[in-house]
């Protein structure tokens, strides 16, 4: 998810070396207007979006990237202004997933096939210095490790942005933590922080999410928190607190695929497609590892998955078609 665009609603188009020919046969799309796809701020979702667009233009679509905040393009879907959002993690979109379901403008479409984690890790070698650790009661006796200026006495939480949605702060005062959640400036400052402690060895423990290519190159382990229980959110007799909420791990969520209603009267073949769309955690992974960490352009990657996948994406067109 590395943040790099901006978050006012604006059309911008991309480059593609994909060829958008329409599809073979006397098919026709249903409706020459825009298809907005909207780009938020973080490289697995304009991955995710750019390979939708390009299959959409190979079935003859006019298609338009718009690039939209992650919350604001919930409010934008409900009236049109864009058509589809193809990446909603379910676990921090808060209830803006649920509220826009219930206004009936909008619909989920389908899963996306990624499976994402979204809770606390540190560096493997904090072990050392803090034991105990991965079990999240390691973290009462270690404050001070943490400690920065900032901070000091308590510790420091390196937590997401502050526009993505955090629940930690409360998560943090229902365990009892000496800890101070410090929201980062943006996705790409969170993977510097990850660079530089694995560099120089410094504690760090942060709120971060799977799949990403950090992975593969870090060894991140997971806190172990209080299991999630159903209630633990905004029950306070649920979990270990019986006077706070959030006493517990976060749920283990999915991505969601959601589209303005209209979109099945307008262009029914493409609601067909995106619904078809899947993306794994590896496939995403390697594209992500790709752009961010080798430099390829998104253009680049997309079409070479496209290439790799073409039986795929062209059985999910003729579906489509039908």
């Amino acid at each position: 998810m590395i943040r790099k665009f901006t978050r006012a609603l604006a059309i911008v188009t991309a480059a593609s070396g994909f060829a958008a020919a329409a599809s073979a046969g006397d098919w026709k799309p249903e409706s020459t207007d825009p298809i907005k796809l909207t780009i938020n701020e973080w490289t697995g979702q304009t991955i995710t979006t750019h390979i939708a667009g390009k299959i959409l233009k190979n079935m003859g679509y006019n298609v338009e990237y718009v690039v939209a905040g992650y919350f604001p393009q919930m409010t934008a879907l409900q009236d049109g202004s864009v058509t589809a959002a193809l990446e909603i993690w379910t676990t921090n979109i808060g209830d803006a997933y649920d509220k826009a379901l219930e206004t009936k403008n909008v619909v989920d479409v389908g899963g996306l096939g990624i499976k994402p984690v979204e809770t606390w890790f540190y560096p493997a070698y904090m072990e050392e210095t803090c034991p105990g650790l991965p079990d999240w009661k390691a973290l009462k006796n270690c404050a001070a490790v943490f400690a920065t200026p900032d901070t000091a006495p308590e510790g420091r939480f390196l937590d997401y942005p502050a526009d993505w949605g955090t629940t930690n702060k409360d998560r943090i005062k229902a365990l009892d933590l000496p800890f101070v959640a410090i929201p980062a400036g943006s996705e790409g400052a969170i993977v510097a922080e990850i660079k530089s402690a694995f560099a120089k060895k410094t504690p760090l423990v942060v709120m971060w999410y799977k799949p990403h290519w950090v992975y593969g190159k870090y060894d991140l382990r997971q806190v172990e928190l209080p299991p999630y229980e159903d209630g633990c959110f905004d029950k306070h007799e649920v979990g270990l607190n019986p006077n706070a909420t959030y006493d517990c791990d976060f749920v283990r969520g999915d991505v969601r695929k959601v589209a303005w209603v209209g979109m099945a009267e307008k262009w029914p073949a493409a609601v067909k497609l995106i619904s078809s769309l899947r993306i794994t955690n590896d496939e995403q992974i390697e594209m992500i590892t790709k752009i961010d960490e080798g430099g390829a352009s998104l253009d680049a990657v997309t079409t070479d998955w496209l290439a790799a996948n073409e039986k795929t994406w062209k059985g999910w067109v003729a579906d489509a078609e039908k």
